[in-house]
């Protein structure tokens, strides 16, 4: 085998094609059992599928910040400006994706890996008159520098801004672009810099591991594997999963969705106590499932009480790692799959868990498909308004060592702070922790009032205890409402007699008090005199135009 393999990586990338092309008539895809070769020309390189929407994206709107990837340090003790320094150039001659830029070439787009240079470090003083509000300010000034748009065409793709807050206390913010980057790819860059800079100031520069290739061998290789027969096999299984009509999530929101996505958003913290955390994960061990899954189909339940919809989609990121070249690389892998839940009335949690159990096994033998080409395939109707396929996506973190650490005078720790931009309607952050459950929600300020969404957290928790007390229950039988709102559905019913019909009852409330109000709305009322008035006038109205029993009739109402 290793003869054959030394053999092929002797071959150059035409003699390479035409051999997979030979083998893909055999049902063999050569790219998938070779390793991934390093491109021959240092030329501009396709762009990877995930890239390619990125471009596209941002021709849309390049001035939009939707998708930059921001992280924040706070670093206590003395600092070594220079070194940090040193260490930014470092990263950047050792990864091409942070000298990379993005330029249209005919009907394609091609990225430009331009030679090492230095980083610009921004320094900036960061002073106030009250101490007090020092906090504020720090995330004020992050959240600034994490909206400023980047140009794909000029670069750099990577932005450091160092806060100096005093002698020895800053605050570090990094910013990358997402086509350049991902989730995966921030630990690998904060880790790298820290263990560069830690070399340096202990006189001892770190050489860090050759890496076997880089980004742009993955974008190519990427496309070469996917052509020669694995998009045809694995489109195979996402067309069956997600054929027929393309459902949009219709979830009661406070305002009618804009007909162009603005993209900004916040974020509310949802409190799972520890004992709860506990229950999550011993019921997962006990029905088989990860605590991913079982976090999922209480999502999907969620969001089927919500709509009535029996046809839940949620996208869900995977790493889209599972070569070993691309472990230790800064670059866009991350996938989105769309995992869809059935419901019925007779639907109980224990078989909507095995329901999402194979789903997400079967998901994962068919991860790499990329979301742009699924897209492609289904065609669902496009909209300015909203994401394609789904709407919602839902994001499990496993334990992670998070980013502190201790280097000899210098303290490091994470800075988090409320982030301001969405590319969803909703989205559900839950994070493994010390043990216990982090989770948040994330949500389209566009359509959603803090208070819904701190409703739809409540509601959410309560059908996790829910669960944990019950998880055979039927998913419509799951309670939703905490004890105070149930309290509120359990006042006195006012008895109406049967034998009446609504407009009957009105007419005899305006003889009644003709003048108090019935019917409030943006800012104007309508007396019970005046309402039954209106109906009077829109009745006779239908009649002259030949609306009687059994007569179906449009009305037209904004969307909400």
């Amino acid at each position: 085998m290793q003869e054959l393999l030394d053999s092929v990586k002797s071959l150059s990338t035409r003699e390479r094609k035409a051999l997979a092309a030979l083998l893909k008539r055999q049902g063999v895809n050569l790219y998938g059992v070779t390793p991934i070769f390093r491109r021959e020309s240092a030329d501009g390189a396709a762009l990877s599928y995930a890239q390619q929407r990125q471009w596209f994206l941002w021709q849309l709107d390049p001035h939009s910040a939707a998708y930059n990837i921001p992280a924040a340090l706070r670093l206590k003790g003395a600092l070594d400006i220079e070194a940090l320094q040193r260490s930014f150039d470092s990263l950047v001659a050792r990864h091409e994706t942070l000298r990379t830029t993005f330029r249209q070439e005919g009907d394609g787009a091609v990225q430009i890996v331009h030679p090492p240079m230095p980083l610009a470090l921004a320094v900036e003083p960061l002073a106030v008159a009250d101490p007090a509000s020092l906090e504020a300010a720090i995330r004020a000034r992050v959240e600034a520098e994490v909206q400023q748009p980047f140009d794909l065409q000029q670069g750099p793709l990577l932005r450091v801004r160092l806060l100096v807050l005093g002698p020895e206390e800053h605050v570090l913010i990094l910013t990358v672009h997402h086509i350049v980057s991902d989730g995966w790819s921030t630990p690998i860059l904060v880790d790298e810099l820290i263990r560069l800079y830690q070399g340096l100031r202990q006189g001892s520069p770190v050489t860090l591991a050759e890496l076997p290739i880089q980004y742009a061998d993955y974008a190519v290789w990427q496309r070469d594997w996917m052509e020669a027969g694995e998009q045809e096999r694995q489109l195979g299984y996402w067309r069956q999963q997600l054929a027929g009509e393309q459902p949009l999530l219709e979830l009661p929101v406070d305002r009618p969705r804009p007909s162009v996505q603005n993209f900004h958003g916040a974020r509310l913290a949802i409190d799972i106590d520890a004992s709860l955390a506990q229950a999550l994960k011993a019921l997962a061990r006990q029905q088989g499932v990860t605590l991913f899954m079982l976090l999922l189909a209480s999502f999907q339940t969620l969001l089927h009480r919500y709509s009535g919809q029996a046809d839940i989609r949620v996208g869900v990121p995977v790493a889209n790692r599972a070569r070993a070249e691309t472990q230790g690389l800064i670059g866009f892998f991350v996938n989105t799959q769309v995992l869809k839940a059935d419901f019925a009335p007779q639907t109980t949690f224990t078989a909507l868990l095995q329901q999402v159990r194979e789903a997400s096994l079967q998901a994962q033998a068919h991860q790499d498909l990329p979301f742009e080409q699924l897209v492609e395939a289904l065609q669902p109707e496009r909209s300015m308004s909203h994401n394609p396929l789904f709407q919602v996506l839902f994001n499990h973190q496993a334990e992670s060592p998070g980013m502190a650490r201790q280097l000899g005078e210098l303290q490091v720790e994470g800075l988090s702070w409320e982030g301001q931009t969405t590319q969803f309607d909703l989205i559900l952050n839950t994070a493994e922790h010390d043990g216990g459950l982090i989770a948040a929600l994330t949500y389209a300020t566009s359509l959603f009032d803090p208070a819904t969404v701190e409703r739809i957290g409540g509601h959410w928790r309560n059908l996790l205890q829910g669960i944990c007390q019950d998880h055979a229950q039927r998913v419509a039988q799951l309670p939703l409402l905490d004890a105070a709102e149930q309290g509120e559905w359990k006042t006195e019913v006012q008895r109406y007699p049967s034998t009446l019909c609504a407009h009957e009852l009105i007419e005899a409330q305006a003889a009644r008090t003709p003048e108090a109000v019935a019917v409030t709305f943006a800012g104007q009322s309508l007396s019970y005199d005046q309402l039954n008035r209106r109906a009077n006038r829109l009745a006779h109205k239908l009649r002259e135009q030949g609306v009687g029993p059994d007569v179906l009739v449009g009305i037209a109402v904004e969307r909400g």
